[in-house]
């Protein structure tokens, strides 16, 4: 395993500096916005914008890649990554911001795409769950990071800006002064709804729900934490308090999924999830000591389920979809991206900055229910065809390559003609 993991140090280490960078930007654009007085709703279409560049990024990436190569596709979007970071201290103007986050939705997608296929080719097939494990808490570690980074400066002025551009930058050191053979070429993930629909209707509501929620929460937490009246310093406070508890969740809950009907796990930790909106926004403005416990629980219980999702959804798909679909299935997380922003900052605007956590609250109730729902209408799938967890990040498509079970480390020939799992 160590050897292992020296071949894919160099990688690891570029993911966390791009992702603690694009997580720093995340919050410091949101509250920046609401510093320079952006309505709500041009603070949610900066991630949403985010999203619509990251899908069309998913898609594209693979064409540049064959034409030119991993390092040349690599380097040209840090540097796109890096000058937009610097952009948006340049021009303080919502629209110009929206142009830059598609833009840099487009390369985060790409950098991460490489990188994880990149992981994927180095990674010895049977060390992949660990070498996920461990990707994962890069991950989560990285936005910890990333959100500490916050209270560095002054968010009104240049300094966390040109922070952001030195961590995309740094990013591309690792991966250019690389001597690892460049992996395949990266496969396009390809969104179909209808069969996504057709494997597992709670896995397919359940990543749609889990963006929208989700990236509301992304894209307009901080301005909560801000209206409510807390100071810039709780801003990180708060959002490292999610993403802990989002972190701590990942394996009991994925643990327990291996052991039982998957969409009860799914429909428990959604009401959870509403327990937890539930607090924070009615208690939210008593004291930050009671707001961190329930974000804590909030992070638990939401931030789970597009792994577990994914899941169920290798479960229920036929033998050799695992990438198409779970890659499919993070398309749809960035579609429901997409919208939740904007939907939770029409709701901040009528009703107040708890309406965030109202509207977080409604989805996730009226997905339990489906849930529920479908529970009752369709028979579970047999524990002996069930897949281990595998708690899998929502970066890009080419992360679900490292799955330990995916279509390489699967037999067709050994399963029944016809065969589906579930």
């Amino acid at each position: 395993m160590r050897q292992a993991l020296l071949t894919i140090a160099a990688l690891l280490i570029a993911a966390a500096i791009l992702l603690a960078g694009n997580g720093l930007q995340n919050t410091l654009l949101a509250v920046r916005g609401n510093l320079e007085g952006f309505s709500l709703t041009a603070i949610g279409l900066l991630l949403s914008s985010f999203f619509v560049g990251f899908v069309a990024g998913c898609k594209l990436t693979p064409l540049f890649v064959k034409s030119v190569g991993h390092i040349r596709t690599f380097t040209a979007l840090a540097s796109i990554a890096s000058a937009a970071a610097l952009g948006h201290a340049l021009f303080v103007d919502p629209a110009w911001w929206m142009v830059l986050r598609l833009i840099t939705g487009v390369c985060i997608a790409g950098l991460n795409m490489i990188i994880e296929s990149w992981i994927n080719e180095r990674a010895p097939s049977e060390k992949r769950g660990r070498i996920l494990a461990i990707y994962r808490m890069v991950d989560f570690s990285a936005l910890l990071i990333g959100q500490a980074l916050l209270t560095l400066a002054d968010p009104l002025g240049f300094v966390l800006f040109a922070v952001v551009s030195i961590l995309i930058s740094l990013a591309l050191v690792p991966v250019a002064l690389s001597t690892a053979v460049a992996p395949q070429p990266i496969k396009g993930a390809q969104l179909n709804i209808r069969k996504l629909w057709r494997i597992s209707p709670v896995a397919a509501a359940g990543t749609l729900s889990c963006g929208a929620a989700n990236g509301a929460f992304w894209a307009l937490g901080p301005v909560f934490v801000q209206q409510v009246g807390y100071e810039i310093g709780a801003v990180a406070t708060f959002m490292s308090a999610a993403i802990l508890g989002g972190a701590l969740g990942q394996w009991p809950l994925g643990v327990i999924s291996d052991l039982v009907d998957r969409r009860r796990v799914i429909a428990a930790i959604a009401f959870g999830a509403v327990l937890a909106s539930a607090a924070i926004a009615l208690y939210g403005r008593v004291h930050l000591w009671t707001l961190l416990p329930a974000a804590v629980m909030f992070g638990a219980m939401s931030m789970p389920i597009f792994a577990i999702s994914a899941a169920l959804a290798h479960d229920r798909a036929a033998p050799g979809e695992y990438v198409e679909t779970s890659g499919g299935l993070l398309l749809l997380y960035g579609v429901g991206a997409m919208i939740g922003p904007l939907v939770g900052a029409r709701a901040m605007d009528w009703a107040g900055p708890q309406a965030l956590f109202v509207y977080a609250g409604a989805v996730y109730v009226i997905y339990a229910t489906f849930s529920l729902l479908e529970i009752r209408r369709r028979p579970p799938v047999p524990f002996e065809d069930m897949a281990p967890y595998a708690p899998v990040p929502r970066t890009t498509p080419a992360v679900f390559e490292l799955a330990p079970q995916d279509e390489s480390d699967e037999d067709p020939s050994t399963l029944p003609d016809g065969f589906h799992r579930g």
